[in-house]
């Protein structure tokens, strides 16, 4: 059973989700056979590598508000990462454009490093201050995952898995998804949001035990042609 999850490493409730997803998963029983793709999704793309604002700013101008007003919100989502035992460091948090880092995902998954290097990722933004729009910085995530540093270099110079990224956030519009995280469950149950585990943990349950009762239909047609002994 697939399940795909839209997020952005510069969103602070993909990180607080992906914490809360694992624990629910961790509930499913049939975990083992749960397979899991991050998709990518940029809130902002317009967004420079080296941003003059300041993330408070930044986050001010867009919801029309003041830079003080956005570090009080960012206070309380710190408070409520750490339930999630996750440690966010907004005041030297390092803003920046994170297409870079959606193609380093993707580039891991081909060697099964993406969880890894997505982990990496939110801890490097969120609780280290490292500058996750610059190469080098991508760079050591990558050595540290135990992927070739040259080999990940060649990538980042070049322009690949850039239409990868576009296509995640293609398929999104389709689906209508507008923020993340975004979580789709065997193509057809959606979780919306940073919910709890038990509601994570429900929603695989009800997917696979639809998933179940229908691989034990059977449809029988009337002279459809059947054997029932050995003269048919």
């Amino acid at each position: 059973m697939k399940v795909e999850i839209w997020s952005d490493i510069v969103c602070p409730f993909c990180y607080i989700g992906k914490r809360r997803f694992e624990a629910g998963l961790h509930e499913f029983a049939q975990r083992d056979e749960v397979e899991i793709v991050h998709r990518s999704f940029e809130l902002d793309p317009t967004i420079p590598i080296h941003p003059e604002k300041t993330l408070f700013e930044i986050a001010a101008a867009k919801y029309g508000t003041t830079p003080e007003s956005t570090k009080k919100d960012s206070i309380a989502v710190t408070e409520r990462a750490k339930k999630e035992g996750l440690v966010f460091n907004y005041e030297t948090v390092k803003h920046t454009n994170s297409m870079d880092s959606h193609r380093l995902i993707l580039f891991a998954r081909e060697f099964g490093k993406e969880e890894v290097v997505l982990e990496s990722l939110y801890r490097a933004y969120f609780t280290d201050s490292l500058h996750i729009g610059e190469r080098d910085t991508l760079l050591s995530i990558a050595e540290q995952a135990g992927l070739d540093r040259q080999e990940t270099a060649n990538m980042l110079d070049s322009d690949r898995y850039r239409e990868a990224v576009r296509e995640d956030e293609r398929t999104a519009s389709k689906l209508g998804i507008r923020g993340v995280p975004f979580y789709l469950i065997d193509g057809k149950y959606a979780v919306s949001g940073a919910q709890s585990a038990d509601v994570f943990t429900e929603a695989l349950q009800k997917a696979w035990e639809e998933r179940r009762a229908k691989e034990k239909e059977t449809v029988v047609e009337d002279d459809a042609g059947m054997c029932t002994d050995g003269f048919c």
